[in-house]
């Protein structure tokens, strides 16, 4: 890996209105992959890729002396999930990934539960939209968030949460439970002038930062 390439950037295909906030994200150094429609993306991130992948079902197969690796169309893995995986492989310990929230639940999801498998590897990840900060909470951290959000939300996707704590917030928590089946850690806010910390004793948990109230 180059050493300045220190952290990934993955597009995926899903919509991006507000290329202004999502290029705020990106840092120069960052080694890029495009995944598929995710290519639609390229002049308004202002962005070029390091990496191609695809099986370009969607979006027609650049012509390009970009590294490309053409997928098939039928496979198991996403375009966006094998391209986390050769990602993992090249050894990057750091990703942001935009362009993966938006019309299509199923990819939505899909791509939300990547950053739980990273998070499980040991790996920082986040993703941007055009409203939120998207990233686990793993057991045994604590996160802190500043009162620039206009809301954050905890949300318990990956079974039952214990021993969440929040200070400092509109509505806080002292050794709480969450269950998935009921979500009520939702739109809370950062008290002005302070910064909320969240933090999760067992379990991991899924924080949404809203930048848009």
């Amino acid at each position: 890996m180059e050493e300045t390439k220190r952290r990934c950037l993955i597009v995926g295909g899903a919509p991006i209105e507000d290329y202004e906030r999502v290029r705020h994200y990106i840092r120069r150094d960052d080694y890029v992959i495009y995944c598929d429609c995710g290519l639609k993306h390229r002049e308004g991130l202002a962005v070029e890729p390091d990496l191609i992948t695809g099986d370009f079902d969607s979006y027609e197969q650049p012509e390009t002396e970009v590294e490309t690796i053409v997928l098939p169309t039928e496979k198991d893995d996403t375009d966006t999930v094998y391209a986390v995986s050769e990602a993992l492989r090249r050894g990057y310990d750091d990703y942001l990934l935009v362009g993966m929230t938006g019309r299509r639940l199923d990819h939505t999801l899909s791509n939300v539960y990547i950053l739980l498998r990273l998070s499980e590897l040991g790996k920082k990840a986040m993703i941007v939209d055009d409203y939120s900060e998207i990233e686990y909470i793993p057991e045994g951290k604590t996160i802190e968030i500043d009162d620039s959000y206009a809301y954050f939300s905890l949300v318990a996707i990956d079974g039952k949460v214990s021993g969440v704590t929040i200070k400092d917030a509109k509505y806080e928590l002292n050794d709480a439970e969450i269950q998935p089946y009921y979500q009520y850690a939702v739109s809370n806010e950062v008290i002005p002038g302070k910064t909320a910390k969240v933090t999760v004793r067992h379990g991991s948990l899924l924080l949404i930062r809203d930048m848009i109230g």
